[in-house]
């Protein structure tokens, strides 16, 4: 009988997806999004003191053998190459002004944003008061702010939009070119002969451009200036560098940072990152047609639409969900793939065995949550009051998120 429900529910979902809608295109963004809690809830541990707080922990520093899963789950680069594939859609049907839809966008990404982040607010103090450490909030607050970033570099990217495209007409698939040698010349400056003299703040000079490398591509791409010929020269040349960088000049061969490594190739993006974007884009583009006609399947649908209506709930409350699992267990103490260091091989088959949990318990939360992400029924937004309300909340988490307070 469930399998009949659920068989009828993705029927009815394929039937109301307008024939214009591009599923490999969603396919490819579910896949890039629901790589972001998988990764964060694989790769990020904890551990707790003496007076019961969890602090961060990653088995990426006992197991340098696990860097390749970051490889597979660093997918940013697929979600900016969609990112700028489906602006550039939206932008071509436009009904007002550029400005107009810009503004659209922003408040799509930035309600869930305030949602969250207004909510741990008031979260906090009543945690507080029932006994959680300190240590513990300021680590889960930690982890709800860490994804957000993504937020804030996207909007900066899509109000570029307009100019990418200009980019795109006169350059074509080499229109992200130049992005890639901003980052180069930036990572030759930070780790080549001359580091000692350059100041660590240049670093930051690659956050724009190392994003935008494959929000370009996307662009160009909605604009039909790459082909498969285009599609293969990123992929071979994507993964060439990707193996010039690891073994000649020795990146971290892991894509997220690592406790007590020195450097780093997420935060800011190193070079390293953008060949591992054009590779996955290479791919992406490639495989297009051949995940259209699996997504014409309305079984394999169902669950893409899902992921996608859903998109900023999952991106901005599944630390929140592996945080509902791990802060009860904190008070029990040392439990296996929660609260153990990530130190044994014993803690990773633990934390598989705990990672369906976090999947329920993130839908449990979404289904609360989830109003943040959806536009008001009656067309009108919230209150002024209600707004600045909302933002001060936002603001005092993240000051005291970031150690500031």
């Amino acid at each position: 009988m469930n399998a009949t429900l659920l068989r009828g529910a993705a029927e009815r979902i394929d039937r109301r997806t307008p024939a214009h809608r591009d599923r490999a295109v969603d396919g490819l963004r579910a896949l890039a999004l629901l790589a972001v809690p998988t990764g964060h809830w694989l790769l990020g541990g904890f551990t707790v003191d003496a007076g019961g707080g969890l602090h961060n922990a990653s088995p990426l520093a006992s197991f340098g053998g696990l860097a390749p899963a970051s490889w597979v789950l660093q997918m940013l680069g697929v979600f900016f190459l969609v990112g700028g594939y489906a602006s550039v859609l939206s932008f071509r049907r436009r009904p007002g002004s550029t400005r107009a839809w810009l503004k659209g966008r922003i408040v799509r990404l930035g309600r869930p944003v305030l949602g969250v982040t207004a909510v741990w607010a008031l979260a906090a103090p009543l945690l507080y008061a029932a006994g959680v450490p300190e240590a513990t909030l300021r680590t889960g607050a930690t982890l709800v702010v860490q994804p957000l970033w993504f937020v804030g570099v996207y909007v900066v990217v899509t109000a570029l939009t307009p100019y990418c495209v200009r980019a795109a007409h006169r350059l074509g698939g080499w229109a992200a070119a130049p992005l890639l040698g901003s980052v180069a010349v930036v990572d030759f400056l930070r780790y080549g002969p001359f580091a000692e003299a350059v100041p660590s703040w240049l670093s930051v000079l690659n956050v724009l451009p190392g994003w935008l490398f494959a929000y370009q591509l996307g662009v160009s791409w909605g604009e039909r200036r790459i082909g498969r010929r285009g599609a293969w020269l990123l992929l071979a040349g994507g993964a060439a560098l990707f193996a010039v960088l690891l073994v000649v000049f020795h990146y971290p061969a892991s894509m997220v940072g690592v406790p007590g490594e020195a450097r780093t190739n997420s935060h800011p993006p190193s070079l390293l990152v953008l060949a591992l974007a054009s590779a996955q884009s290479g791919a992406a583009i490639l495989l297009r047609d051949r995940l259209a006609r699996l997504l014409a399947r309305p079984l394999l649908w169902a669950p893409v639409v899902v992921v996608n209506l859903c998109a900023m709930t999952i991106l901005c409350w599944h630390q929140s969900a592996m945080l509902a699992a791990a802060v009860p267990a904190s008070f029990v103490g040392g439990v296996a793939g929660l609260t153990t260091a990530p130190v044994t091989v014993g803690w990773i088959a633990a934390r598989l065995a705990w990672m369906p949990l976090f999947a329920v318990l993130l839908v449990v939360i979404a289904r609360y949550a989830r109003r943040f992400e959806e536009p008001p029924a009656d067309g009108r937004g919230a209150s002024p009051a209600r707004k600045a309300v909302a933002g001060v909340l936002a603001a005092g988490f993240a000051v005291f998120a970031l150690g500031l307070a």
